[in-house]
């Protein structure tokens, strides 16, 4: 695993769910870490996150107010930083679709804000959190989080002799948290009846941890322009109501405009330019064959086939009713 210890990292969205999770994690693994700063723009979850992580305990530890729409705020920012971690974005399908434009400023011109700034500032090595929406997206979030993943990728053709390097990490949504439908469930089991939108609706499942996990791998094996996709198990819609609520009504609501019925991560657009390297995918930039041939060696991996996808409809691991139900008590704060 990579060594953060004497480093500084900057988290964008550092407040949010991932952003909390990732600090905790690093903080414990690596109690020699210079500087982990959180930037984010809600001075309330600062103030909130600094109970938990207080300077006192942690000397290390900054909390800076701004926004990733702000250019010249995360220029400060990014001073003598060495990582950061860009998880900063608005993420709701709906609410995009009313303030498009919005989510265009904060997903899009956000992500090139802060390239420019980790350019200026030699940053060593930004990562950038992706979603399973960007695959071939059919809502504004997804789309706006495709161009971020885009811009990205193509910050590596511009950093001339800068040793700054770009990566993006790809997942879906990360279990119980908030919007999604296990808290959804937890609550309508009171009045046993749960809505679902789809009976074949299916999802990916991943954790917190799982996600920092693959965050600090991409940050540790990354050569620059890559898209990291972790390997992990599906579950079936109707699965997860029998594992909270099995007595339960199901009343079925109708596919909501921009739901996709299966999660995609890899399309198969993507399958020229996708290795296998055992627990993930990884999509490679699409680069001239000489230097396509250095990511090859250097991963070792194995090019997949024409035609291939992954998404959670075609997954080979599935969770069972009980296994989603452990998950959901280990995983979810709110018990059932």
């Amino acid at each position: 695993m990579i060594d953060l210890n004497g480093k500084s990292i900057l988290v964008t969205g550092g407040t949010g769910s991932f952003g909390q999770r990732f600090v905790s994690e690093v903080l414990h693994k690596f109690p020699r870490i210079h500087r982990l700063v959180v930037f984010s723009r809600d001075e309330l979850k600062q103030y909130e996150m600094s109970q938990r992580f207080p300077k006192s305990k942690y000397d290390c530890i900054r909390y800076f107010i701004g926004d990733v729409r702000d250019p010249n705020r995360l220029t400060r920012a990014f001073e003598e930083i060495d990582i950061v971690v860009h998880a900063a974005a608005l993420k709701q399908v709906p609410a995009a679709e009313y303030n498009p434009f919005e989510f265009i400023n904060t997903n899009i011109i956000g992500a090139e804000n802060v390239i420019n700034a980790a350019l200026d500032k030699n940053v060593e090595t930004v990562v950038a959190l992706s979603t399973d929406k960007a695959a071939a997206p059919i809502n504004l979030y997804g789309a706006t989080k495709l161009c971020s993943d885009k811009l990205f990728i193509a910050a590596n053709n511009i950093k001339g002799s800068r040793k700054c390097k770009f990566t993006i990490v790809r997942y879906g949504n990360v279990m119980g948290s908030r919007g999604s439908v296990i808290p959804l469930f937890i609550k309508q089991k009171s009045d046993n009846l749960l809505t679902i939108t789809n009976r074949e609706m299916t999802r990916f499942n991943i954790s917190l941890q799982e996600g920092v996990d693959l965050v600090l791998y991409a940050m540790e094996k990354s050569l620059g322009g890559e898209i990291f996709v972790a390997k992990i198990p599906s579950y079936k819609i109707m699965d997860v109501a029998k594992a909270i609520a099995p007595d339960a009504e199901i009343e079925i609501t109708g596919t909501r405009p921009g739901e996709k019925l299966h999660e995609e991560m890899v399309t198969t657009a993507d399958a020229p330019n996708t290795i296998d390297i055992g627990n993930h995918y990884i999509i490679l930039p699409v680069v001239h064959d000489i230097k396509k041939k250095r990511y090859l060696d250097y991963y070792k991996g194995k090019l997949m086939p024409e035609g291939f996808s992954y998404n959670s409809g075609n997954n080979d691991k599935w969770l069972s009713v009980e296994e989603i139900r452990q998950l959901v008590n280990m995983h979810v704060q709110s018990k059932f």
